[in-house]
């Protein structure tokens, strides 16, 4: 079918008025939104579905979202036939989140299934955590992460608590495009709903201060200067509340941002890996000498964290400086305290910092890498239970989790961890930064660096598929003037070693459409679509050795320099 074609069926009885309406005006106009909104299907990508919000196929609205429901539905009726299912709701601060999961509870209700739905808005992890702690069989958060204010999306969780991965993703996802909108049933049983709230809160709090703190005697909590903010998101609930519950008393909060919106009226992006997004923390750390800054994202499982480097100015760290420092005070933990057996384990993904193996290897634990994404965290997680312990993981994109009992990326949790290392330091006359320092003239330094090209709506996908298409059929012999030596295709699931000429296969890691190229200089350059923006991104990490605290400006401009390098080699 044509888009216009598509777009018609749209004007059926099928469809509510109001949608019927705002397509005939498309339709009528012209527009060249007709062609993004009806060109494809919204399709399910690392963090689920995730689109603009409007009329269409390939838009978040009433009818896809009903479409995934009802596939979803009819997926859980197949596996659990004999069972009174059960399915957690939780949704975040955008727009329409609150009227997305009444409606996507109505289509379960209306399908006999049970609903556990939260009153307000509250944070992925903890919806992460409540699928496993009130026994669901899946969950469902409504959210678009950090994307700007036109998105919405929808995540499925399985009974682990899990994003849901192969083979239920591709089973739900067949279920879903079988569904015809005429065949969904809005009309929901509000006598199948239980209502969650406040209460729940503080479980999932208590569970993230039982696992995420390891000093018993709270060296340093009462001293230490804590400024945070939710930027407008979720969080507003549940993070003041867990530090002040585990002990931390000096915390300043961004106001101004602790009032959830769905339109982020006081930044342009709500995304914590922007130093942007952090303008207005920063700005009341100077005012408050605070020793850490803390945002997370709208719904809550992101964070970033700033703190003061060696002149004392409030520093942005990226995504893998936090995850080294987390993973490294853990592991030094759980070996201080004859934790560590051999049989432990830390997850990491394709396109973060390969610093973590040499943690893992330093401590004796292993260290086990997937595809991009949390939920392939959580898979490790279910495949090793009972065999392997899971310590922690993390991944490049501001994500992180301690122990298994979210199964997902969990800001709380985190956050309790860094403000715990950043007392402790202080208390012993150090910090932070210095103690990133610190593990870097142990492991080497390790500096990286994300490019973003963005490519948009239907001509920008089929950009994006050409470039990768370039890339790899036509990869470089060099990059910034050192030899590649290395080419993994996780699409092909190839690794080639340039220097002998030799290819092996890699299939203990899904397909997944990436190239990673490693220099003879140990330059890691990986390129991969994202699943979720339309952006191709490009993933830089570089190395060098590093001796004294004294070498570190130095050393961090040689290494900024070498991705400033990498970047104008790939033409970026």
């Amino acid at each position: 079918m044509s888009t216009l074609e598509k777009a018609k069926v749209w004007l059926s009885d099928t469809f509510d008025e109001e949608t019927r309406r705002a397509v005939e005006m498309l339709i009528n106009s012209a527009s060249p939104d007709l062609e993004d909104s009806f060109y494809r299907e919204l399709e399910f990508g690392t963090g689920g579905m995730r689109g603009i919000m409007g009329v269409g196929t390939n838009r978040l609205n009433k009818y896809t979202l009903g479409q995934a429901t009802q596939g979803l539905a009819n997926y859980l009726h197949q596996q659990f036939s004999t069972e009174e299912i059960k399915v957690a709701i939780a949704y975040d601060v955008r727009n329409n989140s609150r009227e997305f999961g009444k409606l996507v509870a109505d289509v379960l209700t209306a399908n006999g299934i049970k609903v556990l739905l939260f009153k307000d808005h509250r944070p992925t992890p903890e919806l992460s955590f409540t699928v496993r702690d009130k026994k669901c069989h899946a969950g469902i958060v409504l959210t678009a992460s950090h994307n700007p204010p036109e998105y919405n999306g929808y995540k499925v969780y399985w009974n682990d608590g899990a994003q849901i991965v192969p083979p239920h993703d591709d089973a739900i996802i067949k279920e879903v495009y079988s569904v015809q909108f005429s065949e969904i049933k809005f009309q929901g049983n509000d006598d199948l709903i239980e209502w969650i709230g406040a209460e729940q809160d503080d479980v999932y709090i208590n569970a993230c201060i039982e696992n995420s703190l390891y000093q018993k005697d709270k060296i340093g909590y009462e001293n230490l200067n804590i400024v945070f903010t939710s930027i407008h998101g979720t969080t507003y609930a549940t993070i003041p509340k867990a530090l002040g519950k585990a002990g931390f008393r000096k915390i300043d909060l961004v106001r101004e941002q602790m009032i959830p919106s769905g339109n982020f009226p006081t930044v342009d992006s709500p995304n914590p890996e922007e130093p942007a997004a952090l303008e207005m923390a920063l700005d009341l750390a100077e005012l408050t000498n605070a020793d850490i800054v803390i945002g997370t994202d709208p719904d809550g499982d992101r964070l970033g964290i700033a703190v003061r480097n060696l002149e004392g100015k409030m520093q942005l760290l990226n995504g893998n400086q936090c995850n080294t420092i987390l993973t490294y005070y853990i592991l030094d933990q759980w070996k201080k305290a004859g934790k560590i057996t051999g049989k432990e384990f830390i997850g990491s993904t394709i396109v973060t910092s390969d610093i973590f193996f040499d943690i893992a290897e330093k401590f004796g634990v292993d260290c086990k890498v997937g595809l991009t994404g949390f939920k392939w965290i959580g898979k490790m997680i279910r495949d090793f239970e009972g065999k392997e312990k899971f310590i922690c993981g993390g991944e490049e994109s501001f994500g992180f989790m301690t122990g298994d009992f979210v199964r997902d990326k969990d800001s709380c949790g985190s956050i309790l961890l860094a403000c715990e290392i950043a007392a402790w330091c202080k208390a012993n006359g150090s910090s932070v930064f210095q103690y990133m320092i610190e593990i870097y003239k142990d492991l080497g330094m390790y500096y990286e660096g994300l490019i973003n090209v963005v490519k948009k709506g239907r001509e920008g996908a089929l950009e994006i598929e050409q470039m990768m298409k370039n890339f790899r059929e036509n990869p470089p012999l060099e990059i910034a003037g050192s030899p590649v030596e290395e080419i993994k295709d996780f699409k092909e699931q190839t690794c080639h070693v340039v220097s002998s000429g030799s290819t092996k296969v890699m299939d203990d890691i899904p397909k997944s459409n990436v190239l990673i190229y490693y220099t003879q200089d140990g330059t890691k350059v990986c390129v991969r679509p994202s699943g979720t923006e339309p952006k191709i991104k490009f993933y830089v990490s570089v190395k060098d050795t590093i001796s004294s605290e004294a070498e570190f400006s130095k050393k961090l401009d040689i290494l900024s320099e070498k991705i400033d390098s990498v970047k104008k080699a790939l033409n970026l």
